[in-house]
């Protein structure tokens, strides 16, 4: 192991365990991510289809309901929801995709989505 690895290695742990906030990262290692402003007030809840079909449900984040609301609903650009929301368009895109992703699976499975807010 180089002197660089052992030298950041107590700080490294402690900079895992504030990172672990209100969004996960996909790798272990990078930028902490922006926190995300949600403007209107989020519920916990779900929704179920009338017959549920075996599998587990969907979960929704509050910032990926977010980004569908202002860019889906509301017509926004994702630039404009990025500046809404405190985040860059990459990051609106992202949840974006990943929201629509879990929307469609659980539409055309017949999953229940569960709405985490944050």
């Amino acid at each position: 192991m180089c002197l660089c690895t052992e030298r950041y290695k107590g700080s490294y742990t402690q900079y895992l365990n504030v990172q672990r906030r209100a969004r996960k990262r996909k790798g272990s290692r990078g930028r902490l991510p922006n926190p995300v402003s949600i403007g209107k007030e989020m519920f916990g809840g779900s929704f179920t289809p009338n017959s549920p079909q075996s599998g587990e449900p969907v979960v929704l984040d509050g910032a990926e309901l977010e980004a569908m609301r202002l860019v889906d609903l509301e017509g926004l650009s994702q630039e404009e929801a990025g500046a809404k929301m405190g985040v860059s368009r990459g990051t609106i895109w992202r949840l974006l995709q990943e929201a629509r992703r879990k929307t469609t699976a659980a539409l055309s499975e017949g999953r229940r989505i569960d709405i985490k807010p944050e």
